[in-house]
């Protein structure tokens, strides 16, 4: 089976989705950021504070060339995985993007604990609101390169699940 990536903004789903769905299709789930807080040994917020998002999407692009030589995984993708091209490139051969979404008032409502977002903390400044429709706006045109999109404002990542898998089957991603 070819790898299922999903791609999306923060909050809108990636990891309960993903572990969910990995186990229905019966392969291995990898969730990019935490892949990239156990190599490092520290968290992305620590990685932030000592090295700058610039080393921190250095070794998420590395990662993203290791793991478009994989197969049989889903793979969900830190948020900001998108603004590199080559990471989207290398992504796609490996597999099938899809696209998690959610509306402003979900992403702020997902994302209230501040402290595990740096990207969307630093940003807030104060207005985390306005942070998030800056940062949906900025990246809506990368998210437009996945193979197909799913709301999951107002589904349980159940749903969600039912919707890629059904989508995958129509496709013939995945065979029944």
């Amino acid at each position: 089976m070819r790898n299922v990536i999903l791609i999306g903004f923060m909050g809108t789903g990636k990891t309960s989705t993903g572990k969910m769905l990995a186990q229905r299709l019966g392969c291995a789930f990898i969730d990019m950021d935490v892949k990239i807080e156990e190599e490092a040994g520290m968290t992305i917020p620590e990685i932030f504070a000592e090295f700058g998002e610039e080393h921190f999407r250095k070794m998420e692009h590395e990662l993203s060339l290791r793991l478009s030589t994989r197969r049989n995984a889903v793979i969900s993708t830190g948020g900001g995985t998108v603004k590199n091209p080559a990471n989207m490139e290398a992504l796609r051969k490996s597999g099938v993007l899809v696209c998690l979404k959610a509306d402003v008032e979900t992403v702020l409502e997902r994302t209230r604990n501040r402290g595990r977002r740096p990207v969307l903390d630093q940003a807030d400044k104060g207005d985390r609101r306005q942070a998030v429709e800056r940062l949906l706006a900025q990246r809506a045109e990368l998210y437009q390169q996945a193979d197909f999109s799913v709301d999951t404002s107002e589904l349980s990542p159940l749903q969600v699940v039912e919707i890629i898998t059904k989508t995958l089957k129509t496709r013939g991603v995945l065979h029944a």
